[in-house]
């Protein structure tokens, strides 16, 4: 069997919260089910495997974002190509800021973004910080938000999801990330998908599928990440 080909943008650099935790619970759930799979982590000045089936990427400070800003630009069109052809990809906070138009910081200075996503940020007073709770498509996603940016999606495009506790992309509509085809942005860490075995599942069998292989996954024993997606749902906001 072919094995699926993660790959993690900027781990270093991108890693303020911990996402690179996303990573290390797709490697373990994949090696639970017997799954081959390899890794490639790539930072400034790296380029990006065409053969990625599973591309991350976490959230860091506003400097980080500046500092990655000119070469995460030259990356934009084997980005935009991995998009196409329907790798998954997982985006968090400052990344997914980053798939977007652009991100504009609270000094009024523009980073520009890959505009993949249909959206643009721009950071306004206060910070949206908590425990959030989200409904995607069913199924319930837990995570910790913590963002001075609001983000705004354009009109008709997808969020990830609908908000149940929290904000989510700004303060007023409720709607948490965006998804579109394969790409899944969102402002939830924790690591998110820790505490959330179903979606780190759902990006597991879109990447088998988008492979050629089969995407029905063996059943794990999550009884203790949905025990902790239950407490942490209960947590204060």
């Amino acid at each position: 069997m072919k094995p699926l080909h993660i790959v993690h943008l900027y781990p270093r650099e991108m890693n303020l919260y911990g996402d690179t935790g996303n990573r290390l619970i797709l490697e373990k759930r994949m090696e639970w089910r017997g799954l081959q799979y390899k890794v490639t982590l790539v930072s400034v000045e790296d380029e990006i495997p065409h053969s990625a089936d599973i591309l991350i990427g976490g959230g860091g400070q506003d400097a980080s974002q500046g500092s990655i800003e000119s070469d995460f630009l030259k990356k934009k069109q084997v980005m935009q190509k991995l998009v196409d052809s329907g790798t998954v990809m997982l985006m968090v906070c400052g990344m997914y800021q980053l798939m977007g138009r652009r991100f504009v910081t609270s000094e009024g200075v523009e980073i520009e973004g890959l505009d993949i996503l249909p959206l643009e940020t721009r950071a306004e007073s206060g910070r949206l910080i908590g425990n959030i709770t989200v409904d995607v498509d069913g199924i319930t996603v837990v995570g910790y938000e913590n963002h001075s940016g609001r983000t705004y999606l354009d009109p008709g495009a997808m969020p990830l999801g609908t908000v149940i506790r929290g904000k989510g992309n700004n303060d007023s509509e409720m709607k948490e990330g965006c998804r579109f085809g394969n790409v899944f942005g969102t402002y939830m860490h924790g690591p998110v998908l820790a505490k959330n075995p179903e979606f780190a599942d759902l990006l597991i069998s879109l990447a088998l599928k988008k492979s050629g292989l089969n995407p029905v996954l063996k059943q794990l024993d999550d009884s203790l990440e949905l025990r902790a997606q239950e407490i942490a749902s209960q947590r204060p906001r």
